[in-house]
């Protein structure tokens, strides 16, 4: 594989993989499921899933035109997108989830169908998840790379559903401690991509103010 697509492959899925962060989801999902049978988890673990790749997907192709439509620029998103993913980034950091303002009543209410909310979306398919979705899309500039992006959303959501589905017994190996390691470590990778990503939005917004001054 040429360096170019394997440094995109290897950039599309550490981002995805962190952002979707299917280890630090274990405990949610196992609170949430708690008392269930091990093929209802099951089941809530295929459609959340699905869901979120689906979500994802709607973004990667129609993100160009949502942009076009509220007159939203790729750079403005760059630096949004930036900051959102620095926020989660740093979240996992200090080995604390992202918060989710759910209460008892809620999870009962949810209960049903969290596959869809919460599970799904957004805490597989969150804000910085789809945001990261449309700039590595805009990024893909060759079919390859449009290639390697959709395969890499599709293994992630495929590495996330057998991650969660063995979630009893992968809590019980990782520990508390590895759980906790392995999010700060994570969180340092996302927070060094989201600077990027920030960066890369900005210098050509601050180039633009620049030459118009000099002009």
């Amino acid at each position: 594989m040429d360096s170019t697509l394997l440094a995109f492959a290897l950039l599309c899925f550490t981002s995805f993989f962190t952002l979707t962060n299917p280890l630090g989801t274990m405990p949610v999902f196992l609170t949430m499921t708690q008392g269930m049978s091990d093929q209802e988890r099951k089941s809530i673990v295929r459609r959340a899933t699905i869901v979120s790749f689906l979500t994802i997907m709607v973004f990667v192709f129609a993100g160009q035109f949502l942009f076009k439509f509220f007159g939203i620029s790729t750079n403005g998103f760059r630096i949004a997108g930036g900051v959102i993913i620095f926020k989660i980034g740093f979240d996992m950091l200090q080995a604390r989830y992202t918060p989710m303002k759910l209460n008892n009543e809620e999870i009962k209410t949810y209960a049903d169908d969290i596959s869809i909310t919460p599970l799904g979306i957004p805490m597989l398919c969150g804000p910085g998840a789809i945001a990261n979705a449309i700039v590595l899309m805009q990024d893909a500039h060759t079919i390859e790379l449009k290639g390697i992006l959709i395969g890499m959303i599709a293994l992630i959501y495929l590495i996330t559903f057998f991650i969660l589905r063995a979630s009893t017994r992968l809590v019980k190996v990782l520990g508390e401690t590895g759980n906790n390691v392995m999010m700060r470590l994570m969180g340092l990778i996302l927070m060094v991509i989201a600077v990027e990503c920030f960066v890369s939005g900005l210098k050509p917004i601050l180039v633009g103010i620049i030459h118009e001054g000099i002009m």
